[in-house]
């Protein structure tokens, strides 16, 4: 997500992996509906959070953060059937409204309440998302909201799960074949099934409580913690999902929702189902990389065409295969850079030079930026955001059990989409023997006149949310406004380089304007060229290296 960069650029972990439910061989599952004694146990954790309130302090890592930023606890059960029972701490920050115009600092802006933002996952903290204020782009909003962020149950302080020893976690380069063996997707099997059996060894009984719909309810009892009795929200990619879960449980308690990326709702496609809907879009989405390199063929020397770039990144998963970059890039983390590169163009001069530069010899770039991160909080960090995002997915729906129906479907998938879906395919394949329930998902929609207006933003060629997502939700939140940024394809757009954008999600917030039923903006600019290498910013791929 566009807002993702800035989180990472913050120092948090931005993972943006989404994935799917069952194709060809399984039933569709009919959504579930709402449990009557979950919504006893949000209404008594909620009332609960609205006594108690949140007490911030100082955050833990404060030595890194401005002043400003403050950092709680709010308190929300595991079991939403047993309100009084164990409970869990998620961890909250917060940046006060500045109340002042960003063009005017003698003019006071009116404070509007709190402003949410989840920024995805799922497995993503959304700790660093109050410093989102010191942009320009989100200067104004920042003077009118107290900008919130959370960590969900599972991911960072917040109740954290495992299911590996982070320090095995990184593990060494991986060949990621484009056609894998028999033999090599046994091994995979094996590690998926071990994978699912270690989450269940760590987490115990509480493996079942990490769900999308737990986080749904979560965030109504952070509403009523933070004293808002109607909730302001922004939610990215993964984040999408959550809100739309919300606005169904919950809609009188929403004020006003922006879903920036929207994930696909449809109970039949939740999670498998999407899944397979992404890794077609990121065959897409790696076209566009090609050809703009290929254009820029005087500072990259890749290749004047897509196909001869193709060429090239061919023989450098070769080279790797044979020996390694730097004893730790592979064909696997050469392919989750220019992954990272598919969801957010802003990298794409990164990692052309990259390509180009190992091509012509020198190694260095290529792993500055595919290495893995060895450090143990790094290794840390991304287990437990892997963990996270492998436990809810498999959790939220039923799944596949039979292997065959995997690899028909993705044996399939790989003859036109070759560039992502194996990997994606074992990223998410543990839950094929997943030990805890499955849920059916929810069926996601709000009739006329049951939530105020509400704002869905995509971009027409984002991969890691297809565009296919946000008209799902645009139809089954009646009343919505859609927003397309035309030809464009970075996953993420609110507070992006595109004024059109920025302006009326500033417009949505600040007034509660929406641009009528379905408007579009161009596409933001492109992308320039660089000839010198960046500086490790994010560590994107490097920090999860099995997410997509």
């Amino acid at each position: 997500m566009r807002t993702a960069a800035v989180h990472v650029a913050a120092g948090s972990l931005l993972v943006t992996a989404l994935a799917a439910a069952p194709a060809g061989g399984t039933a569709p599952t009919a959504p579930t509906t709402l449990g009557a004694a979950e919504l006893r146990g949000t209404a008594v954790a909620a009332a609960r959070a609205a006594s108690e309130g949140i007490r911030f302090g100082r955050c833990p890592d404060a030595r890194d953060l401005p002043g400003s930023m403050r950092c709680g606890t709010v308190r929300v059960p595991l079991d939403y059937t047993r309100p009084h029972g164990e409970q869990i701490a998620l961890t909250v920050s917060r940046v006060r409204a500045t109340g002042k115009d960003p063009a005017d600092g003698t003019r006071e802006v009116p404070r509007q309440g709190v402003l949410v933002h989840h920024p995805g996952g799922p497995g993503a903290s959304g700790m660093y998302v109050p410093l989102l204020g010191l942009l320009p782009e989100w200067k104004r909003v920042a003077a009118a909201y107290d900008l919130v962020g959370y960590a969900p149950r599972g991911v960072g302080r917040s109740a954290p799960l495992s299911c590996v020893d982070p320090g095995r976690f990184v593990e060494g380069p991986d060949p990621a074949p484009v056609h894998p063996s028999q033999a090599y997707k046994h091994r995979r099997i094996a590690r998926a099934e071990a994978y699912a059996r270690g989450c269940a060894e760590r987490a115990g009984g509480a493996l079942r409580h990490y769900t999308s719909l737990d986080n749904a309810r979560d965030l109504d009892v952070l509403r009523a913690a933070l004293g808002e009795p109607r909730l302001t929200f922004l939610g990215s990619s993964y984040g999408t999902y959550v809100g739309a879960l919300y606005a169904t449980m919950f809609p009188a308690q929403v004020r006003r929702m922006v879903f920036d990326s929207a994930v696909n709702p449809d109970p039949e496609r939740i999670w498998y189902r999407n899944h397979l809907d992404r890794s077609a879009a990121f065959e897409d989405r790696w076209a566009d990389f090609r050809a703009w390199v290929a254009r820029h063929h005087a500072v990259y020397g890749l290749g004047r065409t897509a196909a001869e770039v193709q060429r090239g990144y061919e023989r450098a998963r070769a080279r790797l295969a044979e020996e390694p970059a730097g004893g730790t890039v592979g064909p696997g983390q050469l392919r989750t850079a220019l992954l990272d590169a598919a969801h957010y163009d802003d990298l794409w001069p990164h990692r052309a030079h990259a390509l180009s530069a190992y091509l012509a010899g020198d190694p260095r770039p290529l792993v500055e930026q595919a290495g893995p991160l060895r450090e143990p909080e790094a290794a840390a960090e991304a287990e437990n955001a892997r963990a996270v995002d492998t436990a809810v997915q498999c959790n939220d729906a039923p799944w596949p059990t039979d292997w065959t129906v995997w690899d028909r479907d993705n044996t399939r998938l790989a003859r036109r989409a070759p560039f992502t879906t194996w990997d994606n395919t074992w990223t998410i394949l543990p839950c094929a023997y997943w030990p805890a329930p499955r849920q059916r998902p929810l069926d996601v929609r709000a009739g006329l006149g049951e939530l105020p207006p509400t704002l869905v933003l995509a971009a027409e060629r984002d991969a890691a949310s297809p565009y296919g997502g946000a008209l799902e939700l645009h139809r089954r939140l009646a009343g919505s406004a859609l927003l397309t940024e035309r030809d464009a394809g970075s996953h993420g757009i609110a507070g992006g380089p595109n004024a059109c954008v920025n302006g009326h999600v500033e417009a949505y917030l600040l007034h509660g304007t929406v641009p009528g039923r379905r408007a579009s903006c161009a596409p933001h600019p492109e992308t320039g060229p660089r000839a010198t290498p960046p500086r490790r910013a994010s560590g994107r791929a490097a920090a999860a290296p099995a997410l997509p």
